[in-house]
């Protein structure tokens, strides 16, 4: 079993590289805030969830945090999501996404890897009937709109969501389309990569998904 330990778990977070920026008192704000949502998300703290809580845990407390310590609200989002997406680096996939054998790859990587980095709490429906040049999936249920939904705060989840689209959104070949998520009033997060054998902008445009 991973130990959940506030600073642990901002380390594999992707505010690995910005906490240490952090003034003293504010890092020690944050991970007393971080013991207590570990106490009262324990039901979540498994080994499967374990990045996922890292993510969700250090964006609860680094964004209250730097409200306590004078940022207005918008500032508080605004450091907390920009810090957030600058870790996020999607070249490694962007490069897989030229080779020819990107999506069958993709369609058994996908769900084995969701297996192994998803614990409680989450429910998926994969489809196996999908075209060689489509892979879609749906997420029914996640502990991202779970923990941050009950907290009124589905606009980190929101932000979370966003990451997805700066990984898979500029994919050369491959359209990524999804048109509504949990943490955005959705029913399901809905999935799609297409691939074309073109890249964006010749007979194709991308779309732009949420």
């Amino acid at each position: 079993m991973k130990k959940y330990e506030p600073e642990a778990l901002v380390k594999v977070s992707r505010y690995q590289n910005y906490f240490p920026t952090l003034v003293p008192e504010l890092q020690r704000n944050v991970y007393r805030r971080m013991k207590d949502l570990i106490e009262e998300e324990k039901e979540y703290c498994d080994d499967g969830n374990y990045k996922h809580m890292a993510q969700i845990l250090t964006s609860i407390a680094l964004y209250e945090a730097l409200q306590q310590y004078g940022k207005s609200e918008e500032e508080a989002y605004r450091i907390v999501s920009e810090e957030m997406w600058r870790f996020l680096n999607p070249s490694g996939m962007q490069k897989l996404a030229k080779l020819s054998f990107f999506l069958p790859l993709m369609k058994k990587i996908v769900p084995s890897g969701f297996k192994k980095g998803s614990g409680f709490g989450w429910r998926y429906t994969w489809h196996q009937d999908d075209p060689k040049d489509e892979f879609h999936f749906e997420c029914n249920e996640c502990i991202y709109a779970k923990i941050l939904g009950k907290r009124n705060l589905m606009k980190l989840g929101a932000m979370c969501c966003h990451a997805d689209v700066i990984n898979y959104g500029a994919l050369p070949y491959t359209d990524f389309i999804r048109t509504k998520t949990l943490c955005q009033g959705g029913d399901v997060c809905d999935f799609r990569f297409v691939r074309h054998a073109t890249d964006a902008g010749d007979g194709w445009e991308r779309t732009k998904s949420i």
